[in-house]
């Protein structure tokens, strides 16, 4: 019987197979050959670490504590804290350049900014030097076929295919995972995908002369512009990654719409007038870079047998507009550990368990970041949300045992996904009940205000 953290040596004599060699795979492959498994990761792109890896489509990862949690669980915190930038607050700009902030959580809570290739590279580099793990990059999956548990690879660098038997596959391949597509054609497999009308653009703002960050280095910048909005973080070198959330067609501007370089130059100086004398790169960004899509995934079962799980994007891919992607991908690897601990590595009750669990949890995230978007792009510029905002805050202060704001409850908690959403729809009736009493933040205070609190809070607390 395997002991509360690894497993038998029969368990481990078979390696275990991972295809996707991305940020979810390589973290993965870290727990599982801690518990002491031989993890073969398979990738079908280079290795990033070569350079070249995903230029101009990347849209920086805002790390939160589930994530971070994650990488606790295999003692890599250090190497990770080294490429990550902490951002306690949002920062709006209004069209005249003027600033509202607004910060994310308590004093001193914050998200933290990296790289997804920086992120991906560290990881590698970890895992690599674990000597159960191999990488094997330029592997792309052509197929998979689940009764014979046999992949097709195409190595790329050769253009010559193989074949490669699995004992046990992990899908970490992302969203358009050819793992996941090869279990849609299984019985009673649920899949769907829905796409925004909105694409992303990646641009970028250059450091200062002495390499400083030319906007506070310490918050998210968002530009909100109802039908359209960027957002910038920073990096260690000095710059900001910028992102151009826009709509692929519509009435006003639009990718369509913006064909010159005329128009575009035009569209950002009426649109986002302070942030172009800090985009010399615009125009070549603009055009060279590629125009990303927004994809929600949501499928099941997410395993096959005691043979198959997906993992993830592959599982679960959302917009990122709650900066959850990656953290609940990371999630899902401190919950297939535990998992593992929980049923001693008996394969088939943990994937079993792992999907029932994770499952309502995914589709509450998914739901979130398409409400959030709406919020980031619509809702940050309006003063009676950022007042409903600073009341919750002093609710928050008032009743911290039952009160924590929905961002909180996904951002700096490890409440499961689907319990702060409905924690944060109770909520939020409670807000559209008190807000019409109150004009200003003092109002707060008054007597027949704090009346209606207590009675909402007696009401919540019943709940």
């Amino acid at each position: 019987m395997a002991s509360s953290n690894t497993a038998s040596a029969a368990d481990t004599a078979q390696p275990l197979t991972i295809m996707g060699g991305g940020l979810v795979g390589s973290l993965l492959a870290l727990y599982l050959a801690r518990r002491g498994y031989q993890v073969d990761v398979y990738e079908r792109r280079p290795d990033p670490r070569l350079g070249g890896a995903d230029e101009g489509r990347s849209i920086n990862l805002a790390l939160s504590d589930r994530g971070w949690r994650a990488l606790g669980g295999v003692e890599v915190l250090d190497k990770v804290q080294e490429v990550a930038l902490p951002l306690y607050r949002r920062a709006m700009h209004d069209r005249q350049g003027q600033l509202t902030y607004q910060p994310y959580g308590k004093e001193n809570q914050a998200i933290y900014s990296v790289s997804r290739v920086g992120l991906n590279c560290t990881l590698l580099d970890i895992a690599e030097a674990h000597p159960n793990i191999r990488i094997h990059f330029n592997q792309q999956c052509t197929a998979v076929d689940l009764r014979r548990r046999q992949l097709t690879l195409l190595d790329t660098t050769t253009e010559t295919e193989h074949l490669l038997d699995y004992h046990r596959l992990f899908g970490t391949d992302g969203a358009f995972s050819a793992v996941r597509s090869a279990m849609q054609r299984t019985d009673r497999f649920n899949y769907a995908q829905s796409y925004l009308e909105y694409g992303y653009k990646e641009l970028r703002i250059d450091p200062a002369a002495d390499g400083s960050w030319l906007l506070d280095k310490d918050a998210l910048h968002i530009w909100p512009r109802g039908q359209y909005m960027m957002i910038a973080l920073p990096n260690l070198d000095g710059s900001f990654t910028c992102t151009l959330f826009f709509p692929y067609e519509s009435n006003g501007p639009s990718f369509a719409s913006l064909q010159t370089p005329a128009q575009v130059q035009a569209f950002f100086e009426d649109i986002f007038p302070d942030v172009v004398p800090l985009m010399p790169t615009l125009l070549d960004d603009f055009f060279q870079n590629p125009t990303g899509s927004l994809v929600t995934v949501r499928c099941y079962p997410w395993s096959y047998h005691d043979e198959v799980v997906l993992v993830g994007d592959a599982a679960h891919a959302i917009v990122p507009f709650y900066g959850q992607g990656m953290n609940a991908g990371f999630e899902d690897c401190t919950v297939l550990n535990e998992l593992l601990t929980e049923f001693e590595d008996d394969w088939s009750a943990v994937f079993k368990a792992f999907e029932d669990r994770r499952k309502p949890d995914a589709d509450a995230m998914a739901n979130l970041a398409v409400y959030n978007f709406e919020e980031m792009r619509d809702r940050v510029a309006d003063p009676r949300f950022l007042l409903q905002k600073k009341i919750e805050s002093k609710i928050a202060a008032q009743y911290p045992d039952q009160w924590l704001p929905l961002y909180s409850q996904v951002t700096f908690s490890h409440t499961p996904y689907a319990e702060a959403l409905a924690n944060g729809n109770r909520q939020e009736q409670i807000m559209q009940q008190l807000m019409p009493h109150i004009e200003a933040e003092t109002d707060y205070d008054t007597p027949a205000v704090q009346t209606l609190v207590q009675q909402a809070m007696d009401v919540n607390a019943d709940n």
